[in-house]
């Protein structure tokens, strides 16, 4: 999967034959079969009468699949996959925020406004910093009550939890800067801001990204 990620073996052209599959893993034919069906399922090859195993065009490959994305992400030397990743992430949690506004009560709102209190007082300690960050997102999600969209958002975080490229440095200047965009966001929550909430996490997402991500300017795609 790296290698066809890596271009190695680039879109349209056909895998090696089982024998030298078997041969470059150290693995047998019976291994290389049910990892060639593994990667059709993933969208990454297409088997063809007569032409072999064929690479597939990136477009169809399923990069919801933690494991494309996984290999995705640590092969994209462009930060695009993770631009892509924020996006969606933006998207959904804002209109999440949106709900949350509306239908967040006391107990919730007891909730958001402990955490940022917390986050205030971890902004020395990165780590633990980012684990009510996260908790703090999640009782957003929570709340809002769309399962599917909170599952989609969890997936993608649970890729890139880790990924230095995606975290960025650990200073206590972006975690003061990230928690004021967390207050923000908890504020229009307990005024019951719809819109507000939504502004408020689109833009607390998207700066805290490209403040992580560096570079001279926005890549296009996180422009809106």
């Amino acid at each position: 999967m790296e290698r066809i990620v890596l271009g190695t073996y680039p879109p349209g052209s056909p895998l090696p034959p089982e024998p030298a599959l078997g041969e470059a893993f150290g693995v047998s034919r019976t291994v290389v079969r049910e990892a060639v069906k593994i990667l059709q399922e993933k969208g990454l090859v297409q088997v063809r009468q007569g032409a072999g195993t064929i690479v597939t065009a990136p477009s169809r490959w399923d990069v919801l699949d933690e494991v494309v994305l996984r290999a995705t992400i640590a092969t994209d030397d462009s930060l695009a996959i993770l631009d892509d990743l924020v996006v969606t992430r933006r998207l959904l949690e804002s209109d999440m925020a949106h709900v949350a506004a509306r239908v967040a009560g006391d107990e919730t709102l007891d909730q958001l406004r402990e955490l940022v209190d917390r986050m205030d007082e971890l902004v020395d300690d990165p780590l633990t910093y980012a684990e009510h960050d996260r908790a703090f997102h999640d009782t957003i999600m929570r709340t809002a009550g769309n399962r599917l969209a909170r599952g989609v958002v969890r997936a993608l975080e649970s890729q890139v939890v880790n990924t230095a490229r995606y975290l960025g440095r650990a200073e206590r200047a972006l975690c003061v800067a990230s928690n004021q965009g967390h207050r923000r966001i908890y504020e229009r929550i307990a005024a019951h801001d719809p819109e507000g909430a939504a502004r408020a996490m689109f833009t607390h997402i998207t700066e805290a990204w490209l403040v992580r991500r560096g570079g001279p300017e926005a890549p296009s795609r996180l422009q809106r």
